[in-house]
């Protein structure tokens, strides 16, 4: 698991229109709000990503980018962002080797099965690719908000 003042691992992952972001590409411009989430066009994901969405501007205003990732193809996301007009980046990470990187891909269960998935998570990274904050199970409702006072205290 990562821990604050861990330097965030590097990637660089397709987004939905599959033109690759990497988290390189902004250290030294930007804070990053790194969110991995289990599956697009769920209730939860869904809640958390119009959360984000709906709270971009202010995260634009706090130098910050949002990426999100799951291990969710490119065309699922970019059918998941058009239905719901979402603005964040959405990365697919379809072998998962940011989510084994990030400590995010976990035995779960639910309904009585064990299997592994991502266990809903998020890093703030600041601009110098230094983890600031590792948040780990975190629940999707009024979560964008809390992060987003984390990334204003930075």
């Amino acid at each position: 698991m990562l821990q604050p003042g861990d330097r965030a691992p590097d990637f660089a992952l397709p987004n939905a229109d599959m033109e690759p972001v990497s988290l390189a590409s902004l250290s030294g411009r930007r804070h990053c709000v790194i969110y991995f989430y289990p599956k697009d066009d769920t209730p939860g994901c869904t809640m958390e990503a119009l959360e984000f969405t709906d709270l971009q501007a202010e995260f634009e205003a706090a130098d910050t980018e949002i990426l999100g990732i799951s291990r969710d193809s490119c065309a699922r996301h970019g059918a998941f962002r058009d239905k719901y007009g979402l603005s964040i980046h959405l990365l697919s990470d379809s072998d998962g080797e940011v989510c084994e990187a990030y400590g995010v891909w976990r035995e779960k269960e639910a309904h009585g099965e064990k299997r592994l998935g991502i266990l809903r998570s998020t890093f703030v990274v600041d601009k110098s690719g230094v983890v600031r904050h590792a948040l780990y199970d975190v629940k999707p409702k009024g979560h964008a908000a809390q992060v987003l006072d984390l990334v204003r205290a930075l």
